[in-house]
């Protein structure tokens, strides 16, 4: 068996599920389950925030300066988010942590600047519990036993956050011509807080407990072993590092629009509501891949067909047409990429166990990594070579970054007994 096969062929452990077990799971619900985050840090945090704060006068630079401190969550969320593997069902800690958020939220946006210390600070304390539903939802996601679920289960929640990040935005937008800052953050909260009850939905998964504290430590070292301390995760960590399908030209395209000749109500279409669906459809979409292919293998497929897409913009006359074909293309097969990432990152994993929520969250982390580094190195390419360098760059980055180690996952052996499972 090579690497395109995916372990088990089809069932991440044991014997073949039947048709009740597999419908028990109810994957497409983490589609919803994810409804919290995708409000609080698509819609408001790197949505609407950024024009309410210009509403009150606040600078295009110390917005910059505010979002970018409140998406650092995202990335250092790993330091708290072991916690959701203790004392509750992760589920619960779902929910805990978006009525948390939800609250902290409203209470922000009752400053009467949001751009004061104060809320920020508020603001920052409820990225950092909102973070509590990325790492619950990893942790559940991870004791999905059937490889099947796990590939709709990753590809509706990354569509489910960024469709509910879209309609967020456009709801708060509208109503923020229609009601005082405070009642906003009223509505604000409840649309973080209220979706958590959907948790109450999903199949109750079991908690793992031990009689002495060593028996958890033990239990834990295990687990961290046999998903990191071993050779075959260094290419797995390479595949979360390496310049693939980032998806960091999402946010510079806009500005090479007018160099295509699309004016200004083009491209806020084309980069808005209509980006954010297509590249929800594109995660959706994933579900079609079959479950035999391993996830490494079809994510590094589908980055190679994203790198081209980029070329089209590259290489392609400087024509609307060409703007609209590029970057439709471009958004569908990110959304792809985003749910054939969140499968790989489960591959990775291996089955939750006492742990998941705490290796899900580190494993999750390093794919902030590349995007940090690709938008800078985007708008270098931007800066030297103009509006084609600007894709280009990511194109090159990407199709070289995914062809290395897709050769590697092919050329590769592997054994069906390779996911780690609970004792």
């Amino acid at each position: 068996m090579n690497e395109i096969e995916a372990v088990g062929v089809g069932v991440l452990a044991g014997t073949a599920p039947g048709e009740e077990a597999r419908t028990s799971e109810r994957p497409w619900l983490f589609g919803l389950l994810v409804a919290p985050m995708a409000v609080l840090a698509n819609g408001i945090i790197q949505g609407v925030l950024s024009f309410l704060m210009r509403r009150q006068g606040v600078g295009v630079g110390r917005s910059s300066e505010i979002i970018s401190l409140l998406i650092l969550p995202q990335t250092i969320y790993f330091l708290w988010s072991p916690i959701t593997d203790f004392l509750m069902r992760r589920r619960t800690w779902l929910m805990m942590g978006s009525v948390a958020a939800g609250v902290l939220m409203a209470l922000a946006f009752h400053q009467k600047n949001l751009a004061s210390h104060t809320a920020v600070a508020v603001l920052f304390l409820s990225a950092c519990c909102g973070q509590l539903v990325v790492s619950g939802c990893g942790g559940m996601m991870g004791a999905l036993r059937i490889e099947r679920s796990r590939r709709i289960a990753g590809s509706f929640y990354q569509g489910g956050s960024l469709a509910f990040g879209a309609i967020a935005i456009f709801v708060l937008a509208m109503l923020a011509e229609r009601m005082g800052q405070g009642l906003l953050g009223v509505v604000a909260g409840a649309l973080i807080a209220v979706p958590s009850l959907l948790a109450l939905a999903a199949p109750e998964q079991k908690l793992i407990t031990t009689e002495r504290l060593g028996q958890t430590i033990g239990r834990i070292g295990s687990e961290f072993k046999n998903t990191f301390w071993r050779w075959k995760a260094i290419p797995y960590t390479l595949t979360m590092l390496f310049p693939i399908a980032s998806g960091s030209a999402i946010g510079l395209l806009p500005s090479v629009a007018q160099d295509y000749g699309v004016n200004v109500h083009q491209m806020a279409w084309m980069n808005g509501v209509a980006g954010a669906l297509l590249m929800a459809a594109g995660s959706l979409a994933a579900t079609l891949i079959p479950a035999r292919i391993r996830a490494s293998v079809g994510y590094l497929t589908v980055a190679l067909i994203n790198a081209a897409t980029l070329g089209i913009l590259w290489l392609g006359p400087q024509r609307p047409t060409t703007y609209y074909l590029g970057v439709t293309l471009y958004l569908f097969t990110i959304g792809t990429c985003y749910a054939m990432f969140t499968a790989v990152v489960l591959e990775f994993l291996g089955y939750s166990g006492k742990s998941g929520s705490g290796r899900y969250s580190i494993i999750n982390s390093l794919g902030n990594v590349p995007v940090a580094y690709m938008t800078a190195l985007d708008g270098w390419g931007g800066n030297r070579w103009g509006a084609r360098g600007l894709s280009g760059t990511e194109a090159v980055a990407g199709a070289v970054g995914a062809s290395i180690l897709l050769a590697y996952f092919l050329t590769r052996k592997t054994q069906a007994a390779e996911v780690l499972v609970s004792p």
